[in-house]
């Protein structure tokens, strides 16, 4: 059960269902803070600290999808997206804005609940180690990554998505491997929250991240780095 001071935003302009998951998310023991509009989430997250930010997409005023962006261009705070449809754009789309997961509707409680606590593991501290990737450097016992002195910004999900690819020291990790260590929980076969997350990731190690040479594709299994990084 987590902690009365573990903080989750709520950002839904419903208020059957805010008033709803603010309750049963209450019995998993959060302490929840609700927000109608994207404005007055942003507004709230000025003025208190919060560990998870759970977003509707579909908001009056501005949208879920630029919350998103301003969210994340804030830092590594996790977000979990809400979604009415789950076959459309929509889940690619709050991915690619720089969410860490997305639920559907209609919510159940419990695997919500689920999805907070795997995001709040991911956040603590890797055990001690460092790697070296091409020109990057990644020290999971800071949590960092740099590139030639520089730091690179990864969210925690991407952090924690690359520090898996490095330990496994250029062997094959598959798809569904990735989404059980890094989510922590299964996803049927949906490999979009994985595919994302790697293009995003791409995007910020990678020299050229149309023709990566660090992540590799290894076509019907998974990703691995490339061996001699």
């Amino acid at each position: 059960m987590p902690a009365v001071s573990t903080r989750v935003l709520l950002v839904e302009d419903d208020a059957m269902i805010s008033e709803a998951l603010s309750l049963a998310l209450a019995d998993e023991g959060f302490d929840i803070e609700c927000a109608a509009t994207g404005e007055d989430g942003l507004e709230l997250l000025e003025r208190i600290q919060v560990d998870v930010v759970l977003l509707d997409l579909m908001l009056p005023g501005i949208d879920g999808l630029t919350v998103c962006r301003s969210v994340r261009g804030r830092g590594a705070l996790p977000i979990i997206v809400i979604t009415a449809r789950a076959d459309t754009q929509d889940v690619i789309a709050g991915l690619e804005a720089g969410a860490d997961d997305y639920v559907t509707k209609p919510l159940v409680a419990g695997e919500l609940a689920a999805r907070i606590r795997a995001l709040l593991r991911r956040a603590a501290p890797p055990p001690p180690s460092r790697f070296t990737l091409g020109g990057l450097e990644i020290r999971p016992d800071e949590e960092s990554v740099l590139r030639n002195g520089s730091p690179v910004h990864l969210t925690r999900t991407e952090f924690r998505l690359l520090t898996e690819l490095t330990s496994a020291e250029g062997k094959v990790v598959t798809r569904e491997q990735l989404l059980q260590r890094v989510w922590d929980h299964d996803y049927f076969g949906d490999t979009r929250l994985l595919d994302v997350h790697i293009r995003r990731l791409r995007r910020k190690i990678e020299p050229d991240p149309d023709n990566p040479t660090l992540v590799l594709t290894v076509r019907g299994r998974g990703y691995q780095i490339a061996s001699g990084s």
